[in-house]
């Protein structure tokens, strides 16, 4: 699994493809993918052009999705992933995760896709409807997946040390990833640390913290970390710019990195940061930027943006 990968949340659908290929283009083998985002049909489009072109051979790219919490129960799993290959146009993913542990209640194919958060965004009062699910059913349905030979590797988003605790007593097959939030100001020591004895990978996203989140309400300019005095002074020492330097610390972690971007120079930066180390003071002074923020939080933002209170972390 290639350390530094493209997170394809946001990028326009309009401007996908092209993004995906100039990514490729940049050295990029790893893209990571998921229902909720909406535009898995024009991943595959982009994808398509790579092979075609010479570009990369399909052994040699790394594609992650997931599955939409709509799809818990154990008799949607598979149509679910299968819908996600036909969209990617593969005939496997190299890695499908459980995106939320939120198991809410099945959206048919035909009415809505992706189902997004709301159950009936038509109602007087759209909320979210859960389904009694168990992450156990859930788990056993993706242990399937890679029966079938749909999903080379299975995993998790957004869980804790005690959700990942309870599916390893029942796992047969156990998950190689953990996808979670991970950024100077939210560095879950405990969690990377419990992830490494059990040999989890890590998969960090939101790496620039509050950037992704203005546009949603969900952060203010004053949280940046892009701005942040010791950022911008360790880029500046280290002839980086924060972004880089953002990064750095996070695979340096030794965690996986999943940056959004779209234009061909935050592309191309955003992949050059394999030729320059942070010192351990660097390290040091960024990860005691830690305040426990987290900003892709469904107890904050499900009650602001979905009128229901669904909180799962503590």
């Amino acid at each position: 699994m290639p350390q530094m990968g493209l997170g394809t949340w946001k990028i326009d659908k309009s401007t996908c493809a092209d993004v995906i290929v100039s990514a490729a283009k940049a050295g990029y083998r790893h893209f990571d993918c998921a229902c909720d985002y909406g535009n898995e049909k024009e991943v595959g489009q982009g994808l398509r052009r790579i092979i075609e072109e010479g570009i990369a051979t399909r052994d040699e790219l790394w594609i992650t999705s997931k599955l939409w919490n709509t799809y818990h129960a154990a008799e949607h799993v598979q149509p679910a992933c299968e819908k996600t290959l036909s969209d990617l146009g593969l005939d496997y993913v190299d890695l499908y995760l459980i995106h939320f542990p939120i198991a809410l209640k099945f959206v048919p194919f035909d009415d809505r896709y992706p189902p997004e958060w709301f159950y009936d965004p038509g109602a007087a009062q759209p909320g979210l409807v859960t389904e009694s699910v168990s992450i156990r059913e859930t788990w056993e349905a993706m242990e399937k997946l890679v029966d079938a030979g749909l999903a080379k590797n299975i995993g998790v988003c957004n869980f804790g040390v005690s959700l990942i605790r309870d599916l390893l007593t029942y796992a047969r097959i156990r998950p190689s990833v953990l996808q979670v939030e991970l950024h100077p100001l939210l560095t879950q020591e405990k969690l990377l640390r419990y992830c490494a004895t059990e040999q989890m990978a890590v998969t960090a996203f939101s790496s620039f913290g509050a950037e992704s989140y203005y546009a949603l309400g969900m952060a203010q300019p004053t949280e940046s970390l892009i701005k942040h005095d010791v950022v911008t002074k360790i880029a500046a020492a280290s002839g980086k710019s924060p972004a880089q330097v953002l990064l750095r610390w996070a695979v340096q972690r030794g965690t996986i990195v999943i940056p959004k971007a779209s234009s061909q120079g935050h592309l191309e930066q955003n992949a050059a940061i394999f030729d320059f180390e942070l010192t351990s003071d660097q390290m040091a002074q960024l990860s005691a930027l830690d305040i426990g923020r987290r900003f892709n939080d469904p107890g904050d933002f499900c009650e602001a943006a979905f009128n229901t209170f669904f909180p799962i972390y503590d």
